[in-house]
């Protein structure tokens, strides 16, 4: 891994666990040599974790797109800002940058960035892992949601273990380490 995706709230969230989550994986990444992309925001987990990569010694590449940008969310500081014309392109060109995914705790955008790439990696547009950071059980819900989807014959169980649902970043680190991506699906 040399550069993680990291998707995650322009808010902080009400429990002072998600921004020490985000503490604590920008400051692994940082320890471990691992670039940060992420959507190029000051506020919230995005700039926690931005701010903790560079206080760190981290490099932190963020995209951000131009309606954003103009709104004063940009962080100003992070070691390369790309300014995008929309999120579309913003999503790209985090997926092309990046070796893997994280989420950390967010809104629907980062719910909506998560399950994109992994939805593509089991179409075969997206060869790299997926992991959400469960930190304080916040992915729960979604967990279970997932698991559902097998029980019911929406997603395969080789496909399911193929998304990681965790809070340790040791469990972490060694998933996107050793990841092999799922079997595309025969028609």
């Amino acid at each position: 891994m040399r550069k993680i995706a990291v998707y995650c709230g322009a808010a902080a969230g009400n429990n002072p666990t998600y921004a020490n989550s985000a503490r604590k994986l920008g400051k692994w990444m940082a320890s471990n040599n691992i670039g940060l992309v992420y959507g190029g925001g000051q506020f919230g987990l995005m700039g926690i974790i931005a701010k903790t990569v560079i206080e760190n010694g981290g490099h932190v590449d963020g995209i951000i797109p131009e309606n954003l940008a103009a709104r004063g969310a940009s962080y100003q500081a992070v070691s390369n800002l790309q300014v995008v014309k929309d999120m579309s392109i913003r999503k790209q060109l985090m997926m092309d940058m990046a070796d893997g995914f994280i989420a950390l705790p967010g809104g629907l955008g980062t719910l909506e960035e998560i399950s994109e790439v992994f939805s593509w990696s089991l179409i075969g547009d997206n060869n790299k892992p997926c992991v959400l950071f469960n930190t304080n059980h916040y992915y729960d819900n979604l967990q279970n949601m997932y698991d559902h989807m097998v029980v019911e014959g929406f997603l395969t169980s080789q496909a399911r273990q193929k998304l990681l649902f965790s809070d340790s970043v040791e469990q972490i680190a060694e998933f996107m380490n050793t990841y092999v991506p799922p079997k595309i699906r025969e028609y």
